[in-house]
């Protein structure tokens, strides 16, 4: 399948700091690329020099077969962007925003008022689509941004955190919207905060850190990286955290982790049910109380921990780089 973004050894630094140390991608046109990474991986500094915004010091990038230094000009019209905050003029309408774009990319008058009309259907946003956007939501905002993303129709989607800050509907809601996007063809880079919309969109994810990816495959394979079944115990104090940290620590083929605040203890074991089964009656023979014990595969939470050596659940903002 051919490549709609290309990138070979990018290097980018401010001073002593090295912000990318050679950072390699590939992403398959009509696929959602997911570029995962903890506060000040390089994530966004990728996305700023694939989107023309920063030069590399090193390296070379292509994307739509645009090289993103030579040829920033032309790819700056086959591309679109949504960043982690909406960028939308309040005291604007919703139409008149998309028509502003249009505009901005040449459309003309006439077609710039047809595709805002257009999108503005297409993301649900018809009824307000003539309300200034300071009485939008942040949701129909988020909307609206990506809508903006998409007035020239461009096949290559850049999308840095699309949806920060929204609640589980609206978020839920563009979602669907992106994945419909990739059923038409359009190719999406995507940086998310949540482990979940990875699993749920991208075809390919990336683990980044210190500027370098160090783990790239499906959901699935990386999650096989880590290893089989976890079993997760929760007990009803502090004190029983530690007795079932000690009785269940023969079990673990890796390093358990212990939740204070939740009063969880998650151990890594090669064999399910079995272990499962020996844990429960350890427990029980210690007499340590038990709120609730299951098995579960490991998610893009434990990857993500496991790889980097940082909470995936922390907001993801990078400095300005």
């Amino acid at each position: 399948m051919p490549s709609a973004i290309e990138a070979e050894g990018l290097v980018k630094k401010y001073g002593d700091v090295v912000a990318l140390d050679g950072m390699d991608l590939s992403v398959p046109e009509g696929t959602v690329f997911g570029l995962l990474g903890p506060n000040g991986a390089g994530k966004t500094t990728t996305v700023r020099i694939l989107t023309t915004l920063l030069r590399p010091d090193a390296g070379r990038a292509t994307v739509a077969g645009c090289d993103v230094v030579r040829d920033a000009r032309r790819l700056r019209s086959m591309m679109g962007a949504s960043g982690q905050y909406a960028a939308v003029d309040d005291h604007l309408t919703g139409a008149e925003n998309l028509e502003m774009v249009g505009r901005l990319y040449h459309l003309g008058v006439k077609r710039s008022k047809e595709r805002a009309r257009e999108l503005l259907e297409r993301f649900d946003l018809a009824e307000a689509g003539d309300r200034p956007v300071q009485g939008y939501s942040g949701g129909m905002r988020r909307r609206l941004d990506l809508a903006g993303a998409l007035v020239a129709d461009p096949p290559v989607l850049f999308l840095d955190e699309p949806t920060t800050g929204l609640d589980p509907r609206a978020r839920t809601s563009l979602w669907d919207v992106i994945a419909e996007l990739v059923r038409g063809g359009t190719t999406v880079l995507l940086t998310t905060q949540y482990m979940e919309e990875a699993d749920r969109l991208a075809n390919r994810i990336a683990v980044v850190d210190h500027g370098r990816v160090i783990a790239l495959g499906t959901a699935d394979e990386l999650k096989s990286q880590i290893g089989g079944d976890r079993i997760e115990v929760t007990v009803t104090s502090a004190v029983d955290l530690e007795s079932a940290r000690r009785a269940l620590a023969p079990l673990a083929t890796d390093g358990m982790q212990a939740d204070a605040v939740a009063l969880r203890v998650t151990i890594p074991v090669s064999d399910g049910a079995a272990s499962l089964t020996w844990a429960l009656s350890h427990l029980a023979a210690e007499r340590i109380a038990v709120r609730d014990a299951g098995l579960r595969r490991p998610t893009l939470d434990d990857v993500f921990l496991t790889l980097t050596g940082h909470e995936a659940s922390e907001k993801i903002k990078e400095n300005a780089r």
